[in-house]
Formats: structure tokens, sequence, C-alpha cells
């Protein structure tokens, strides 16, 4: 597969659905898929045992046989922790994610991919088109293989745009899956399984939007993983990773505000909320990376600048751990995760009393230099202001200044220390090479600068340094996903428009009718496109004597399928009939009288979201502004409700009757 800079990605020979990544190649993130799958299978085995063992313990009264499932749920238990033990690792191995380069940099934390179960889909899918559709499943064999092969595709993504666009693909495609095959009051008895991408644990449901938001987790989690290995070393390299961790954060956020009571933990709110705090503390360290690559120039503004950028990347990631060390986030997160975000609070601590430091000790006030803004600088740099004398007078006087440097840097060498110390405790972290070096290479460079303004003569008490304010230059956006860069087709395109071809609606079956054209022509008048209606018919005429009705939707003329014939084919069609009779085939859609009063409005010609789409809910009403993005019945799931504000044009075709009508 190309790299991120190819979007379109691999086209099947026989299709147009993009090809995930070879499941077999031996990658180490590949290797390290694979041991993840690995694992979600022995857990799940392992449950289930543990779900049988429990069940034969209360259910039987034989003592023996109790103290028998009682050894046996031991073992298995020990046994599960063993396996959510060996995922955390796995979870842990952020190393693999990293950019390949001989660059020192600090680390940054991906999601792993969740993996799912094979999904039989193709017998329930076949009953519903010969059941519902009234058409021989055999002639939709190509578009059931496009489907499953899609499906297999988008379980290994590539670490690129074009594993985006893939995910993506699949998951608009679920809009039309939904309405063409998911009825509201029928129960398909395709059960979506996933396993939760921190603890292995699986889970499964019926509901179609279950798997739409497992894809759009998968989304978020390619992006964690495409920002952790980009080059931050330039400017495009940290501009890209800025721009990822932007629209993972978008994406999870996305899946908190319009799925809720999912039934994994790692898709509930409060994992979501903190796995978005996490991606926005990402972004904002990379914002830190790009200051000090345009390089810290020996200037005191710049210098202070540095100390409060680092300072608001430390306070984010101090948020972030809070939120990990909560209840119930705390009970599954890796803890190598909470340690190193805490290991990163502390360093970036270190780092802003660093820089404070420096341009202390080395400022300089030139004669161009503006006294006041360099006062005012100072002024807005501490949380409190530092005890002793005023702060011109700091600036003024070199042993002031060498002062309040030394207790900044006395407290950088302390966070360091710390830093370094937490760091210690984790012994997933003390394998990774690359963070060891950096905490060791900050740390020193403060003991060196401290060595440089420490005298042997300094008899004073050095003075408590004030926290640095967090300031910063560039404030992290959340990205939602555009769907609507990724545009799709119905697979199932051929059954028909889903303003009438869909699973909530119910029609007659086929009618061929037989007409004589007269001299008045055949009696009937036709609105409306895709397909198109027969909005009037003539009393005594040619279609009222041959059984023609009002209301009735053409879909063959001469045996030529008119579903998808916008209305000025269907008159052509009509015009062109070198006989005296033409045969129609018509349906009649059996409609509520919910869906009567929504037809009659779209006959108005005041079509509304509400005839297309089952709810208000923002998942849904989102989706009518463009056909692109997936829209689905939360049967399970809560809906978190919303208007729509978006316009009501949608590139689904729709029956919709203009106030002009055709007579044949």
């Amino acid at each position: 597969m190309t790299e991120s800079g190819e979007i379109e990605g691999e086209l099947r020979s026989d299709g147009s659905v993009r090809k995930g990544c070879d499941p077999f190649a031996q990658t180490q993130r590949s290797k390290l898929q694979n041991r993840r799958a690995r694992i979600n299978l022995q857990i799940n085995k392992e449950m289930l045992m543990r779900a049988g063992a429990e069940n034969l313990f209360r259910a039987t009264t034989n003592n023996k046989v109790k103290e028998t499932v009682a050894l046996e749920l031991s073992f298995v238990n020990s046994n599960l922790q063993l396996l959510k033990e060996e995922l955390e690792e796995l979870n842990s191995s952020v190393e693999v994610y990293q950019n390949e380069n001989e660059s020192v940099s600090v680390p940054m934390i991906p999601l792993g991919l969740k993996e799912t179960k094979d999904v039989e889909l193709t017998m329930p899918l076949k009953d519903l088109i010969e059941e519902h559709y009234n058409e021989p499943a055999c002639r939709y064999e190509k578009e059931l293989k496009e489907l499953a092969d899609l499906r297999q595709a988008m379980r290994t993504p590539t670490r690129n745009d074009a594993g985006i666009e893939l995910l993506m693909e699949y998951y608009n495609q679920l809009y039309f899956i939904d309405n063409r095959f998911f009825p509201p009051n029928k129960n398909m008895g395709i059960f979506f399984h996933w396993y939760d991408s921190l603890t292995g644990v699986p889970s499964y449901q019926r509901a179609l939007a279950f798997e739409k938001g497992s894809v759009l987790f998968n989304i978020g989690a390619l992006y964690t993983q495409i920002g952790a290995r980009q080059e931050r070393t330039t400017k495009e390299g940290i501009d890209q990773a800025i721009d990822a961790f932007q629209k993972a954060a978008g994406a999870l956020n996305y899946l908190k505000e319009n799925f809720s009571n999912a039934p994994s933990l790692d898709m509930s709110t409060p994992s979501l909320n903190m796995l978005v705090r996490l991606m926005i503390a990402q972004v904002q360290e990379c914002v830190f990376e790009n200051v000090m690559l345009a390089g810290v120039k020996d200037e005191f503004l710049m210098q202070l600048q540095s100390a409060q950028e680092a300072a608001r990347v430390a306070d984010v990631y101090s948020l972030v751990y809070q939120t990990m060390t909560q209840p119930p986030v705390k009970n599954y997160v890796p803890f190598s995760w909470t340690t190193m975000v805490q290991v990163k609070s502390e360093y970036f601590k270190a780092v802003s009393h660093y820089f404070a430091a420096v341009a202390l000790c080395d400022h300089t006030m030139g004669p161009d230099a503006d006294e006041s803004e360099h006062v005012k600088a100072l002024q807005q740099l501490h949380v409190t202001m530092p005890e002793g004398p005023s702060l011109i007078t700091v600036l003024k006087d070199n042993e002031e200044r060498r002062k309040l440097g030394k207790a900044h840097l006395k407290k950088a060498i302390i966070k360091h220390e710390e830093a370094m110390r937490i760091h210690s405790l984790c012994r997933i972290l003390r394998k990774m090479d690359i963070l060891q070096e950096v905490l060791a290479v900050a740390h020193k460079r403060s003991l060196k600068k401290y060595s440089e303004i420490d005298r042997e003569d300094d008899f004073f008490e050095t003075v408590e340094a004030p926290d640095i304010h967090p300031k910063t230059q560039q404030k992290p956006e959340i990205k939602t996903p555009n769907f609507s860069k990724v545009k799709v087709t119905d697979i199932f395109h051929r059954l028909g428009p889903l303003s009438v071809f869909s699973a909530k609606n119910r029609w007659s079956s086929v009618r061929d009718v037989d007409l004589e054209k007269s001299e008045k022509g055949f009696g009937f008048t036709l609105r409306g496109d895709s397909p198109v209606l027969i909005a009037g018919v003539v009393p005594d005429g040619s279609a009222d004597k041959a059984g023609l009705g009002e209301g009735e939707y053409i879909v063959s003329v001469n045996e030529q399928d008119c579903k998808w014939s916008k209305h000025s084919e269907v008159v052509q069609l009509l015009k062109t009939v070198s006989t005296e009779s033409i045969k129609i085939g018509v349906i009649t859609l059996n409609t509520t009288e919910h869906q009567n009063n929504a037809d009659r409005k779209s006959l108005l010609g005041t079509m509304s979201s509400a005839s297309i789409f089952s709810g208000s809910d923002k998942e849904n009403s989102r989706k009518i502004a463009d056909s692109s993005k997936g829209s689905g019945l939360l049967t399970t799931w809560n809906k978190r409700k919303n208007t729509n504000k978006d316009g009501s044009t949608h590139s689904v075709p729709f029956s919709a009757v203009t106030d002009d009508g055709s007579f044949y």
C-alpha cells in the first residue's frame, strides 16, 4: 500500500472496494495486532468457561461438585488475569507505533484497533431480499460478496489516509445497509461481535449502531497511530501529527456525543472523555515541539513564551492524569499509560522552570529593547508574584535575576528527578529507551546550567520559585470527522430508490398492466422522479380501464427497469413506443397512516427530513445534509436528541412530486 500521500487506496479487480493491509504481513504493527486478536479469542474462551462454571456452581447441590467447580473457577480467573495483563502490555507497546528514525523525541500514546469477529450477513440479507423485496437473492451475489469483502478489508486498515478512507467508506455504507435491511419492527438475528480495545472483553449486540460505533472508534484509533508515527523533527511532521491527533479527538468526541450506553468499556462516556483529553494533551505537546523547532533564541521574550508553553503542556497532562485515576477508568486503563502521563506532567513542569531560569540568568537589555514590555512579560510569567524585590529591580539587578533563576533551576531539577523516579516504578516504561534518554538529557541540561550559575559563596537561602502560568499561542481543536470526503454508492442500489424500496416500507408485488393507446393517449398523469408516480388517472380512459390507480409507482416499461428513471426518461420511453400497446410494471406502497401523512406532504412539495428518517436524533438528522454520512436507528443504544439545522437536500433519490405534471 502507498503512504499517506495517496488517498485512493488499492482498487479491487471486481469492484470499487478498497483493500486493507495484508493481515499476515510480518510488520511490527501487524504482529502486535495479531497477538491482540489471539489474546481476545483466549479471553473470550476463558469467559465462556467461567460463565458455565458459575452457572454449574449455582445450580448444583452436591458439595463435592461445588468444590471441584470452585477450584476450576480459581484457575479460570487466574488465566483471565494473566491474559488481561498480557493485553495491557500490548496496549503499552507504544514504541511500535512511533517513527522509526533515530531522533530523540518523547513517545506518544496511540490506541490499538478494536478487533471483530466474522459476521454471517449473507443468509439473513438473502432471506430479506426474497421475502421483503420479492426478488431472487441469486441476482445479488456480487453485491453480497462486495459487502463481505468491504467488511473484511476494514478489519485491517493501512496506517495512512487510505486506511482512514477505507473505514469511512464502510461507515458510510452502513447508512444504506441500515435503511435497506434493518426494519424498525423486526429482529434480523445478526450479532455484531467486537472486543474491547483496552480490556479484550468481548461484547455483542444485534444493533447496527454498535457496528457503526465500533468502526467510528477505530477511525479515531487509526488517527492516533498516524499521529504517533509522524517524523516530529520537521515542521511538516509536527503539523501532520497535530492534525491527526485533533481528528482522533474529533472522532472520539463525536462517538461520545452521538452514541451512549455502549456495551464495552472503551466506548463508555468516562473512557471517551479520558481519550479525548489525552489526544488534546498530545496536540499541545506537538505545539510545544513546534516552538522548540523554530528555535529558542537568546531572547528574553521567546524564552518566557517557551516556559509558558511547557507549563501549558504540563497542565493538560495533569488533567489527563486526574481523569485516568478516577473510577471507573482507573480500573482498566493500562498502568503504563497512567505512569507515562504522570511522567510527562512532571517533565514539562521541569522544562518550564528551566526556560524561566535561562531567561532570567541570560537576560540582557539591548539598546533597542522595550523595558516595559519585558516587565509585563515577567509579570505574566508566574502564577503568584515571587518573594523579594519588585520585578523592575529584578530585571535591572544581575544578582537578583541570578537568585530567582537559581530558584527556578532548583525546582526544575526536583521535577526532573520526580519524573525519573515515577518512570522507574513502571516495568514497561523502563524498557522504553527513548523516553529514558529524553528524561536523562533534560536532567543533565538543568544540572549543567545550575552548576554554571552556582557560586561557592552563595550563603543566601534560595527562595521558593512560583509556578509558571500556563499559556499557549495555539489552542488545540477538536476536528469532527468529515465523512463527506469519502463518497460512496449504495452497494444494493439495484433494489431501487430508498424512498420506496427500504426496510421500513412495504409494497405490493410488481403488477404488469397492458395499456392500449387511445386517441387521447394512455389516460394518466405522471409526476416525480425515481420512481415516477402516477399522480392522476382519467376516468374511463385506457389506464382506468386497465386497472391503473392513482399513487402507484412505475417500475418498468416494456420490461425495461425504471426504478431509478427520472421523469423525463419515463416520458421519453412512453413517447417512443412503436406500437399502440405498452406493458407497464407498477407497485403500490402499503403505508401506515403516519406514512400516508408523510407521503401527502411530499406530494404537496413539502418534503421534510421526517419523511426520510425515523427519529430526530443528531446522528440521523446530520445525514440529511450528506448521503455519505452513515446513519442508523439506535435500537439498543440511547440517542442524543438534537434538531437539524442543516439543509434538507439529500443525494439519496426520493419521490418528490413537482407542481407541474405530464399527461399521457
